[in-house]
Order: structure tokens, then C-alpha cells, then sequence
């Protein structure tokens, strides 16, 4: 096992810059493990553990909902509660997103459930946003859309009775 080398404080900033651009260049594994650096000399930096938890996020559609734990742990360290609402929904809608390009049977049932779930969240968090903040709004309207263009639909109740042979 390596001994992992440790940032300075004074390269966080810059850090965080690369760790976005590895993001933007669909690199979240790389994002992800800068954020860790940053995150273990300063464990409560906020845009560290924002940029973590999407990082994790970005890799759903690759590795599935294998790390889907991971970024629920992170959300109790997120400052308010409009953000811990919010990010959930993203975490949610993320899973949904997996869901629909896998594309495996049960997935509109799977993704639809996922949606309605990151919907939830956005409404918790919409209503509670900061003034002039309408990422929630956006991000339900996402979902919605989704949901209409997959006609991602809930799994129906088996009704039938078991008979008895």
C-alpha cells in the first residue's frame, strides 16, 4: 500500500480548478480523487465535497449504482438543508439516467422510480431555495421531460389471484 503525499492549504484553489476540469473533460475519476486530496486536509471544504459527491455521480452511468452509498455519506456534510435536499435529488436523477441507458428489462420501471424519487427531493428543496435559485425547477422539469421522452412508467401491481393447484 502507498502512502498517500498530502496537498498544501495553499494549492486547494487550484486543485479545485483541476478537479472541474477534469470533470468538464468527463474524467470524474481523476475529479474524484483530487477532491479527496483537498478533503483530507480540509474535511468540511465545501466545494470539495459538492465536486466529490458529483464526481461519484458522473461515474453512475459506468460503474453503475456501485458507489450510490458513497455519495449518500456525503450528504449529511453539505451545509443546509436546501442543499442536502437538492443534492440528494441529483444522486436520484443521476441513478435514473443509469438506469435508462442501460437499458437492461424492468429499466423504465427502475429509471421511473429513480425520477420520481430526484423529484421529491427538488420540490423538498424548491421550497426552501435561496431567493433567485431555481436550479430545483430546473432539475424536476429535467426529470419530467425524461420521463415523457423514455415513457419511463411504475411498475404495476401484480392483481392476478394464485390459484391453487
Amino acid at each position: 500500500m502507498y502512502k498517500l503525499k498530502s496537498l498544501s492549504n495553499s494549492a486547494i484553489g487550484g486543485a479545485l480548478k483541476k478537479a472541474e476540469r477534469y470533470r468538464l473533460l468527463n474524467e470524474p475519476r481523476l475529479a474524484e480523487s483530487i477532491c479527496m486530496d483537498i478533503l483530507d486536509i480540509d474535511p468540511d471544504n465545501h466545494d470539495a465535497l459538492v465536486m466529490l459527491l458529483l464526481s461519484i455521480t458522473d461515474q453512475f452511468g459506468v460503474e453503475g449504482s456501485k458507489n450510490e452509498k458513497r455519495t449518500r455519506e456525503l450528504i449529511p456534510r453539505l451545509k443546509d438543508e436546501y442543499e442536502r435536499s437538492y443534492y440528494a435529488g441529483i444522486i436520484c436523477e443521476r441513478l435514473g439516467i443509469g438506469a435508462i441507458n442501460k437499458g437492461i428489462p424492468g429499466s423504465i420501471h427502475i429509471a421511473y422510480e429513480w425520477m420520481r424519487d430526484a423529484m421529491e427531493h427538488f420540490e423538498k428543496a424548491e421550497a426552501i431555495r435561496p431567493s433567485g435559485n431555481d436550479d430545483t425547477i430546473l432539475r424536476w422539469n429535467t426529470c419530467a421531460r425524461l420521463i415523457e421522452r423514455y415513457k419511463l412508467e411504475p411498475k404495476m401491481e401484480d392483481t392476478t389471484e394464485q390459484f391453487l393447484e
